[in-house]
């Protein structure tokens, strides 16, 4: 199981100015330090493995070109990299596509992965998520992905989902909630 822990965003905007005049270390450190938070937020749209690298790959592919012209993220890099694994995602299968669910596992933290007792415990903890997950509308799921799943701020997912603070707020508060029913109708 991965856990991502992101990086503090505050030195992302020095290592944005120094990509902007072309120092080739500060464009690596900024793959480096986001490459797998991307590939895991793509992975848990796509069941394909190689397709979520391609489409990660392409993120950076247009951010190196908007460095190149001139054209970088201006508030936040973090959110804006996500924005467009966003809107890749939707290029490749439409807006309309559920989350993943199969791959949830890629981003829920393991607890003694060895012990096949917990494996199997967390394995039908892992299906009643889905399950319920699957209940969700498609903003709830992205919600609680951006927010639990990959650690971005309210103000981050608020920029990526094209949507103001308050209404991330609302819109994860529903979500907790509806997940909170759904889990509790099935018995936890």
């Amino acid at each position: 199981m991965i856990i991502l822990i992101l990086p503090d965003t505050t030195p992302d905007m020095t290592l944005l100015e120094r990509a902007q005049q072309g120092d080739r270390e500060a464009q690596r450190a900024i793959y480096n330090r986001y490459f797998e938070p991307i590939y895991q937020f793509v992975r848990l749209r796509l069941e394909d493995r190689e397709q979520a690298r391609d489409i990660t790959a392409d993120v950076f592919l247009d951010f190196f070109v908007s460095l190149r012209r001139g054209r970088p993220p201006r508030k936040n890099l973090r959110a804006w990299l996500f924005r467009v694994a966003r809107h890749k995602i939707y290029d490749h299968y439409g807006a309309r596509q559920r989350l993943a669910t199969t791959s949830l596992e890629e981003w829920m933290p393991s607890d003694m992965a060895d012990n096949p007792e917990t494996q199997a415990m967390q394995a039908h903890r892992l299906e009643r998520v889905r399950r319920a997950l699957q209940q969700l509308s498609e903003d709830q799921q992205e919600v609680l992905v951006l927010r639990f799943g990959q650690g971005l701020s309210l103000q981050e997912t608020a920029d990526l989902m094209d949507k103001s603070v308050s209404a991330v707020k609302s819109l994860q508060f529903r979500a907790t909630a509806a997940l909170r029913r759904v889990l509790g109708e099935e018995g936890t």
